[in-house]
């Protein structure tokens, strides 16, 4: 019961900021959103696998970005840069997860999940959340008469997507290759932009987030502006619930008695990059 009443909370949430946008073609895009996840959720319990969890918030993205753009009164082409930038996104985030569960054979954090149908049901729920609350500002201004303002805060939008796109796509190929040696299979990460940060992928996916609402910014008005929780939004899921109180916590039970990984701990920060002298 307390998983289904969080799901209905999660799905609350995520439809009553569409509908405080006061646009029909945002809370369809949002309804939309939640089917996906609801349909997928039956194979995927039926099959008893998480392989296609991530892939399938990616389509997600893609799905409803798309279709508001089609719906969208006209053409207009800052709406088509931030529609084809939150694509591409997608589509890298959505194959990079895709390919390395499907390399490790298993998501761990399904593990326990994936047998109950309720706790399982409640995570594609949460998924619906986060793919709606993060693309909110996005599709709200897509969706507003002139659509996307192209002035000076959107060319710095694009400037801060394009810098976040690019440190989370290198943190992740660069621990991806440190994870392909096998000497380092046993070992912690700490080179590169890991070396500035604990969770650099985690500061490009924030950033980014928060160049999608920077973009948005000046086509919002009135209780639409709410949207604009996305960056904060992920960067309170990133950090308090789902990144890095996880991985935190599995590294200090892995290599917490280790004096380097202590000494990595106090000189580097969490998320927020720390320049060397």
């Amino acid at each position: 019961m307390k998983n289904i009443i969080i799901s209905i909370i999660a799905f609350s949430i995520g439809y009553g900021i569409a509908f405080a946008t006061g646009i029909d073609l945002v809370k369809n895009a949002v309804v939309i959103a939640y089917l996906i996840q609801w349909v997928l959720f039956v194979p995927a319990y039926m099959l008893q696998t998480e392989k296609f969890y991530d892939l399938a918030g990616s389509i997600t993205y893609i799905s409803i970005i798309s279709f508001v753009l089609y719906k969208s009164s006209e053409f207009n082409l800052g709406s088509l840069i931030l529609s084809l930038l939150i694509i591409i996104w997608a589509i890298r985030l959505g194959s990079f997860l895709f390919f390395r569960i499907k390399e490790a054979g298993e998501d761990k954090r399904f593990r326990d999940i994936k047998p109950s149908p309720t706790r399982f049901f409640m995570t594609w729920t949460l998924q619906g959340t986060w793919v709606s609350i993060c693309s909110a500002c996005a599709i709200t201004a897509i969706s507003t008469t002139e659509g996307i303002i192209m002035n000076e805060l959107f060319i710095i939008g694009v400037i801060t997507f394009i810098i976040g796109f690019l440190i989370e796509v290198v943190a992740d190929n660069q621990k991806t290759k440190f994870r392909s040696i096998s000497d380092n299979k046993d070992k912690f990460i700490a080179s590169g932009l890991w070396s500035y940060s604990r969770h650099p992928n985690y500061f490009g996916e924030i950033s980014l987030w928060l160049g999608v609402a920077i973009m948005s910014f000046s086509s919002l008005k009135g209780w639409q502006l709410i949207t604009l929780i996305s960056p904060i939004f992920t960067y309170i899921l990133l950090v308090y619930v789902s990144g890095v109180r996880l991985l935190e916590a599995r590294g200090k039970q892995k290599w917490g008695h280790l004096d380097s990984y202590k000494e990595y701990i106090k000189n580097t920060p969490t998320i927020f990059f720390k320049l060397k002298r």
